[in-house]
């Protein structure tokens, strides 16, 4: 990291704590990455200037930091703070510019030795693992790039997505070829067909979705009765959409065949009571 010794010595001896520190890192990691700071505060001030060093009262207040930046190319200002909550730093970054906003959570034991505050060789931990925090969470130009990228990967590989749509196991109804979603199961009398019906309830098969003990679809010899036709004195043509499934609530045709079941009243039928 060419520049961050010099940067570091440079302050090193207004460290007084081991955010200091951590502010120092990002503060490079901006000035990396084609950001100058202007000044410390909310506002502009008068006669500021960009420069790849902390201004002097960087580290002022206890409890926040606060430094704008400017891109190079001027495009771009950043107003980044710093809370000191306990052990830990929260940034939050606002590109006033696009009103891009994103934050890191730092916890500062896992990059600082505070034992050598003042020292470079020892004072910094893990300095690749922050660096890439800082770039991937933190620094709004890096988020921009690596989003383009993504919509990039995603527009020159179209059937790439399409296909993992179609494997998708909770579509319904799924896309893939039926020879891909259940064995064949054709044969109604076949011992592995129970429930074929309901496991494929579209259909996928020519079999017809819907329960096996359907009286109208389970694949045995049956009638040429078509309900979506009416059922005469009962359901008028119509009534029962073609090709749904019908379960028939009482026998089908005019006159129910055999005996009356109720041609012989129980004893006492026409007790009111019963």
């Amino acid at each position: 990291m060419a520049g961050l010794e010099v940067l570091f010595s440079t302050v090193s001896s207004t460290i007084i704590r081991p955010q200091d520190v951590v502010v120092c890192f990002v503060h490079w990691e901006l000035v990396q990455n084609g950001y100058k700071c202007l000044g410390t505060g909310d506002e502009p001030r008068d006669g500021e200037k960009k420069s790849e060093l902390l201004p002097a009262t960087w580290n002022g207040n206890q409890d926040l930091y606060s430094l704008r930046y400017r891109s190079n190319d001027d495009k771009s200002t950043l107003l980044v703070k710093a809370i000191i909550v306990d052990s830990t730093l929260i940034f939050n970054v606002m590109d006033s510019t696009t009103e891009q906003v994103s934050d890191l959570t730092v916890s500062v034991s896992d990059y600082v030795d505070d034992q050598h505050l003042q020292d470079f060789d020892s004072v910094f931990k893990n300095k690749e693992d922050l660096a890439q925090q800082v770039r991937s969470k933190l620094l709004p130009s890096v988020k921009a790039e690596s989003s383009k990228k993504t919509g990039k990967k995603s527009q020159r590989d179209p059937e790439a997505s399409r296909t993992q749509q179609d494997d998708d196991p909770l579509r319904i109804p799924t896309r893939a070829p039926p020879s891909s979603r259940m064995p064949g199961w054709s044969d109604p009398m076949s011992p592995f067909a129970a429930g074929r019906a309901d496991l494929d309830p579209f259909g996928g098969h020519g079999g017809g979705g819907g329960m096996i003990v359907d009286p109208l679809r389970a694949g045995f010899p049956r009638s040429g009765f078509d309900p979506s036709g009416g059922i005469p004195g009962v359901l008028p043509p119509g009534a029962v959409p073609p090709g749904a499934r019908f379960d028939p609530f009482g026998p089908v045709g005019r006159h129910r065949p055999g005996p009356d079941p109720d041609h012989m009243p129980p004893p006492g039928y026409d007790d009111m009571f019963m």
